[in-house]
């Protein structure tokens, strides 16, 4: 259907636009659960001629079907978190190689080059489990940094202040990439000065601290690593690509993923800018499960490509990645 470099040189509106209506299409003669989805909500396929009219698939079918759009086997499931009793997405990813380039390159397109920084992971609860896709980004991360410090830790906390003070007195650039209430363990009690880590949240409590909105999080974070602002990765078991935020929970996508706004009230329906409502997010990069995901999330369209995410629905799961409850 597509080479992975129709997806990633997508460059400017028009050109994502022609690719999103491209793949829908696709998606809808090859995906047969976005197919029968579309189907019930009677779309005309004839008629979808802008992204505004492209049926967004529910989140949760990654919980209770395989959601597919090739022949092909999967190279690798990637599931979910949750907790105990949950039933977990399942991400079937039939070409593992759109994925790493989806994350190389997003990453590159916001953080440069990777061998810039020593990378330090701190994701203790994805880590005691199998089929994480944060772990296997983090995993390349490291091993790409080619810097003998990057590396993750578990539990070992003391180790971790130690290693964030030396690399600081070496002035080394340093990523430090961590699940919420693994950070504020790191940061509580600490008092750091830290002039060259960017300190990252992936957010997630996981049950083992009280959920907290975003903004009280990033202060707690800020005064105990001494930063001006804490940066957030926006990525999750169903998408295969990242939006990032340098500070203030206002996230950017890579040129080939979009986020759009629903009206919470009508699923079908989407909000102008400056508007509160549910996160519709296009992910080319999905080309072989589905590119349009109606999440769990909230936030708004901010213009400019900026949005601010703000949390998720109160009646969803406590997602086991990426954002704090409201």
């Amino acid at each position: 259907m597509h080479t992975r470099n129709d997806i990633f040189s997508v460059q400017g509106p028009e050109e994502f636009n022609a690719l999103a209506l491209k793949i829908f299409h696709f998606q809808y003669s090859e995906n047969e659960v976005y197919r029968r989805f579309c189907d019930l909500l009677q779309t005309d396929t004839q008629k979808v001629d802008s992204i505004k009219k492209i049926p967004f698939l529910p989140i949760e079918f990654f919980k209770s079907e395989k959601v597919i759009s090739s022949s092909e086997e999967a190279e690798i499931v990637f599931t979910s978190s949750g907790t105990t009793g949950q039933q977990k997405s399942k991400h079937f990813v039939t070409d593992l190689e759109i994925y790493v380039e989806s994350f190389r390159r997003g990453f590159e397109y916001f953080y440069n080059n990777v061998e810039d920084y020593a990378v330090l992971a701190l994701l203790p609860s994805y880590l005691e489990r199998e089929g994480s896709s944060l772990i296997f980004m983090a995993k390349d991360l490291i091993e790409r940094s080619r810097n003998p410090h990057s590396g993750f830790y578990l539990n070992d906390l003391e180790a971790l202040k130690d290693k964030l003070q030396l690399l600081e007195q070496q002035h080394q650039k340093v990523l430090l990439i961590g699940v919420s209430f693994a950070l504020l363990d790191l940061a509580e009690g600490s008092s750091f000065h830290l002039k060259n880590t960017i300190v990252m949240e992936t957010g997630g409590m996981k049950g083992r601290r009280k959920e907290m909105i975003r903004a009280e999080l990033h202060e707690v974070l800020k005064n105990g690593f001494g930063v001006e602002k804490i940066h957030s990765e926006y990525g999750m078991t169903e998408l295969l690509s990242q939006a990032y935020s340098t500070g203030d929970g206002v996230f950017e996508c890579p040129p080939w993923m979009k986020i759009l706004i629903r009206d919470p009230e009508d699923a079908l329906s989407l909000l102008p800018p400056g508007k509160t409502g549910g996160l519709n997010i296009i992910d080319l990069a999905n080309i072989n499960s589905c590119s349009f995901i109606a999440t769990q999330d909230l936030g708004k369209d901010l213009e400019n490509g900026k949005t601010e995410i703000l949390g998720r629905f109160d009646n969803s799961d406590i997602r086991g990645c990426n954002l704090l409850i409201i």
